[in-house]
């Protein structure tokens, strides 16, 4: 049996007015677990330390076809405001994910992947090009897809993610200028 939606690591109820994020980790086996998945637990806990509600957190195994038509529902029925994909980002040949979910952006936000690149290679030097981190809206969703690594979670977190999700989700919504809030004016 695959790993699926039914796995849920997480199922929270969001506050009135704010839908939150979905967290989709990709494992290339069905022998991974929620207690296993330590990059997951680092993103959700990162998260919601900093206010957000991960309104589900689901294993799914890696196959593309399943994880675009997974994002694309999450999208379509308006599930969450943010999608965070967790896996499948390198460039091995089971490596799949950025296809699965560009093809269905409506827009990609090519400065979020150009971000994580940039700041992989303060942190990993040379080896930070190999990471193909994306990001993009899909029916006004914001949906990013990022490394699995914990150290490679933290770092799209703190430094991308969190800092720019609430202007993200408000301009891909049509609640927000396209200035970001103060400080960052």
């Amino acid at each position: 049996m695959g790993l699926d939606t039914n796995r849920r690591m997480t199922d929270a109820v969001v506050p009135s007015g704010r839908k939150g994020i979905r967290i989709l980790t990709i494992s290339a086996t069905d022998q991974r677990s929620a207690h296993a998945d330590e990059a997951g637990s680092v993103l959700d806990k990162l998260l919601i330390d900093a206010g957000y509600t991960v309104v589900r957190h689901v294993l799914l195994k890696k196959n593309m076809e399943y994880v675009k038509e997974r994002v694309q529902q999450c999208a379509d029925d308006n599930e969450a405001e943010a999608i965070i994909i967790s896996g499948g980002t390198g460039i091995a040949q089971r490596d799949s994910t950025p296809e699965a979910v560009e093809g269905i952006f409506d827009k990609r936000i090519d400065g979020f992947g150009e971000a994580m690149r940039r700041f992989s290679f303060d942190e990993i030097g040379p080896f930070g090009m190999l990471t193909r981190a994306t990001a993009g809206l899909v029916n006004q969703c914001v949906v990013f897809v990022i490394p699995s690594r914990p150290a490679a979670v933290k770092l799209a977190a703190e430094k991308l993610i969190i800092p720019t999700l609430e202007h993200m989700v408000d301009l891909a919504l049509n609640r927000a200028s396209v200035l970001p809030p103060p400080p960052y004016v």
